[in-house]
């Protein structure tokens, strides 16, 4: 018994060529690990507002503790902003390498995707459908740069997003939490809070790191090994 020659992929749309997507993948990478460390960062000036919370809600005063508290808060501010802009500096990279690799995804198999081209970048600023678009766009850049005919799983993107919308969620509840603190002790749970927040962005910016990495391997195999539709003849 023979085994059955995979459907031929539907022809790409105009204006999509293969390219390699191993140098932005790499930018990914780093920027991504950029974020990870301003993360670090975040974990830290999170401990720190922890520790001086605690102890406004323990009683102590003096001098030293109010230094504390506003070395604390300085830190906690500049951690933010950090954040902030490496996240912006990833964002413009990743979106890049995003776009690339779903051009190739459009030459490897048409058929495999269920959003248009566009909405490789603007499903990222669409409120609600956010939540889902992209995790559906690289889901499906990833069965399209599978081999043909393997069974192509979806766990590294589903954890990656997974994390992520959840990081974004905590995140959120956070920093409402410790805008409208009150008290020491309010203000020790916003603390405690973010940096569960952050340590879910660790975790989120560590997987996304594990999907560039597999996905960028997958078209540079398929790429290699020749298994591209033929050119359609004139």
């Amino acid at each position: 018994m023979t085994t059955p020659m995979p459907v031929p992929p539907n022809a790409a749309s105009p204006g999509a060529f293969l390219r390699s997507p191993a140098a932005l993948g790499r930018a990914s990478v780093i920027m991504l690990g950029l974020v990870i460390a301003t993360d670090l960062f975040a974990c830290y000036a999170d401990v720190q507002e922890m520790n001086v919370t605690s102890d406004l809600t323990d009683g102590v005063t003096g001098a030293d503790v109010i230094d504390r508290a506003d070395q604390a808060d300085a830190l906690y501010a500049i951690a933010g902003v950090a954040q902030g802009v490496a996240l912006v500096a990833t964002a413009v990279v990743y979106l890049c390498w995003l776009w690339r690799i779903r051009v190739n995804a459009e030459v490897f198999d048409a058929s495999r995707h269920r959003m248009k081209r566009g909405w490789t970048i603007g499903a990222w600023f669409c409120p609600v459908v956010n939540l889902w678009f992209p995790h559906r766009i690289v889901a499906d850049s990833w069965d399209a740069s599978a081999p043909w005919g393997s069974r192509s799983g979806h766990t590294p993107v589903n954890a990656w997003w997974t994390l992520w919308i959840a990081s974004i969620l905590v995140g959120r509840f956070a920093d409402s939490s410790s805008r409208q603190g009150q008290t020491a002790d309010e203000l020790h749970e916003a603390a405690g809070t973010m940096l569960f927040s952050d340590c879910l962005d660790i975790a989120a910016a560590a997987l996304a790191i594990v999907v560039v990495v597999r996905l960028t391997r997958l078209q540079e195999r398929k790429v290699l090994s020749g298994e591209l539709p033929a050119p359609a003849l004139g």
